[in-house]
C-alpha cells in the first residue's frame, strides 16, 4: 500500500489541468495588461503604484504559477513551497477583498477586472491547491514563512505611504483612521493571516491524502 502511495505521488498532472492552469494563466496576464493599460491612461496615476497592490502582486504570481505549473508541472519541493505561498496570497487577496474592499473603489479598472482578480482567480488558484495538492507534506512551520512576503509588502506600504503621500488600500492609511486604530488593525490582520497560512498547509495535506492516499513523508 505504501509503496502504490509513493508512486502515486510520482505521476503527472493531468492534462486537461495543465491546460486548464495556462488557460487562466492567460486570463489573469489579459486581466493585469488592461489593467496596466487603463492605469497608465491617467498621467496623475504613477505605474510604479499599480506595483504597489497586494492585488496585482498576488496575481502577477499567479501567472507565474499556473503558466509554469502547466507547461512544465514541476514536482520539487520549492516549487510546491512556492505554489503553496501564492495560493495563500490569492486567499488573502480574496477574502480581504470581501471583507474590506468590495463595497469601496479599490483602483482596479471595470467591473470584469475586478472580478478576475479578486473574485474568480483567489477560487482557481485555491481549487488547484486541492485538485493537485503539494506532493510532499509541508510542516507547519514551513507555511508560517509564507508570511515574510506579506510582511515586507505591509513594511513598505507603511515606509512609502507617507513619501508619496498615497496608499493602496485604506486599511493600510493611517491618515483617515489614526495610527492607534492602524496598529490595532494590523495585529488583527497578522492573527487572521497565520490562521489562513495554516488553513492553506492543513487544506493542501488532506488534499494530499486525497489524492495520494497516505500523506508522503513531511519535507526537511
Amino acid at each position: 500500500m505504501a509503496v502504490e502511495s509513493v508512486r502515486s505521488t510520482e505521476e503527472p498532472t493531468s492534462v486537461p489541468i495543465r491546460v486548464a492552469r495556462v488557460a487562466f494563466a492567460v486570463l489573469t496576464a489579459v486581466t493585469l495588461g488592461f489593467i496596466l493599460h487603463d492605469g497608465a491612461s491617467d498621467p496623475t496615476f504613477p505605474v510604479v503604484n499599480y506595483f504597489s497592490y497586494f492585488t496585482v502582486l498576488s496575481n502577477v504570481l499567479t501567472v507565474v504559477v499556473l503558466g509554469v505549473g502547466g507547461l512544465v508541472d514541476p514536482r520539487g519541493m520549492r516549487w510546491q513551497l512556492f505554489r503553496g505561498a501564492v495560493t495563500l496570497y490569492m486567499v488573502i487577496t480574496g477574502i480581504i477583498y470581501a471583507v474590506l474592499l468590495s463595497n469601496i473603489e479599490v483602483g482596479i479598472a471595470g467591473q470584469w477586472t475586478n472580478d478576475v482578480v479578486h473574485r474568480i482567480m483567489p477560487v482557481v488558484i485555491f481549487l488547484d491547491w486541492i485538485v493537485v495538492p503539494a506532493r510532499q507534506r509541508i510542516a507547519e512551520s514551513q507555511s508560517l514563512v509564507w508570511l515574510t512576503f506579506p510582511v515586507v509588502y505591509g513594511v513598505y506600504t507603511l515606509i512609502r505611504g507617507p513619501i508619496v503621500d498615497w496608499y493602496p488600500y485604506p486599511f493600510l492609511d493611517p491618515r483617515s483612521q489614526g495610527y492607534v486604530a492602524l496598529v490595532i488593525g494590523l495585529v488583527v490582520l497578522t492573527v487572521a493571516f497565520v490562521l489562513m497560512a495554516l488553513a492553506v498547509n492543513a487544506i493542501g495535506r488532506l488534499g494530499n491524502k486525497w489524492r495520494y492516499g497516505e500523506a508522503s513523508a513531511e519535507a526537511e
